[in-house]
């Protein structure tokens, strides 16, 4: 490894792609004795890979049963505060026009500032609702809570650049199912199954609007679920799908057997890890200058890349080569 100080997190700068890092999945969680599995799940999981490989979002949407709303939050609450330093746990508290949405964040962000990784909002419409819900997260004291956001509609869609621009933004999620209801019927059903939703024209077109509104402004797009839990094939063949042909560098889990597939699905291979660690060793070795590796010619316009490559195998608990492991134990990841 090169002698030289300077880390690739503080050279390779300049690429819009990559400039926010989460875990690759965002399982989530609605029921009280689900909620307190996939907690225990994350802990066994940190132990086993080293890092925290995917959020646990515990769900005060639809997970709230109706008028018991002020319970499910304080259960959240509790909950939320048990988890160690080393875990991610968000909350979905419900949308921005919904009677309960005030006393979510009253109550959620104000006292889980310190342990929430972020606060997902459903049913975002417009910048405006983001501007709403920042003004909650002020008034809850938790101005440091990052947001992430739902979109669900054709009208979210066509606001997608817009929302993801606005700098408390980390995150932009697709909502398939309520995206096809908002539709009338134009869409059938076959559109929320899991192959459908990559053949029907306006679900793509949503999807790929999501994505590359994302890249645009450094954000994560975070792809939606597979209803089909029970399917390891379905779900293994749609986050290969929506990791390596639609630009999604996350996705949602609503169950503990969809996790590890969608690890594997957006993680990189060996062969790529091995060449990527390579050509960053020797760039590092060059002072960043370019090089020639396997008779092609590589600068720091690639370097983002590999660098990018390696991030995401850390991200997904990967083997790293020896030489690569150095970077992620520094205080720049």
């Amino acid at each position: 490894m090169s002698t030289t100080a300077v880390h690739p997190a503080q050279v390779l700068l300049g690429a819009q792609a990559g400039a926010m890092i989460l875990p690759v999945c965002d399982h989530y969680s609605g029921v009280e004795a689900r909620m307190r599995k996939s907690l225990q799940l994350q802990a066994e999981m940190i132990e086993e890979f080293g890092a925290c490989v995917f959020d646990v979002t515990l769900d005060c949407e639809d997970g709230a049963p109706v008028g018991g709303e002020a319970d499910h939050a304080a259960m959240v609450v509790a909950l939320a505060a048990l988890a160690s330093d080393k875990a991610r746990v968000a909350v979905r508290v419900h949308a921005v026009g919904h009677p309960a949405f005030d006393a979510d964040m009253a109550v959620i962000a104000g006292k889980l500032a310190r342990h929430l990784s972020h606060i997902m909002v459903p049913k975002v419409e417009s910048l405006a609702d983001v501007l709403r819900a920042e003004q909650a997260l002020l008034a809850a004291g938790a101005g440091d809570l990052p947001l992430h956001v739902l979109i669900e509609s054709p009208l979210a869609v066509s606001n997608a650049f817009e929302i993801a621009a606005h700098p408390r933004v980390q995150s932009l999620s697709f909502g398939l199912m309520d995206f096809v209801s908002a539709h009338g019927g134009a869409i059938p059903a076959a559109g929320m199954s899991s192959r459908g939703q990559f053949t029907h024209p306006l679900v793509l077109r949503a999807k790929l609007e999501i994505a590359a509104a994302c890249h645009a402004h450094g954000k994560v797009p975070s792809h939606c679920v597979v209803t089909e839990f029970n399917d390891t094939e379905a779900m293994t063949a749609a986050a290969r799908h929506a990791a390596r042909e639609l630009g999604y560098t996350r996705m949602w889990s609503i169950h503990p057997n969809q996790i590890r597939p969608i690890l594997e699905a957006f993680a990189p291979g060996e062969g790529e890890i091995e060449d990527a660690a390579k050509i960053i060793t020797a760039a590092a070795r060059a002072d960043w200058a370019p090089i020639s590796f396997e008779g092609k010619l590589h600068d720091r316009a690639s370097y983002r890349f590999f660098w990018q490559v390696l991030e995401r195998a850390h991200q997904t608990g990967r083997a790293l080569p020896p030489e690569a492991q150095a970077y992620f134990k520094t205080a720049f990841h």
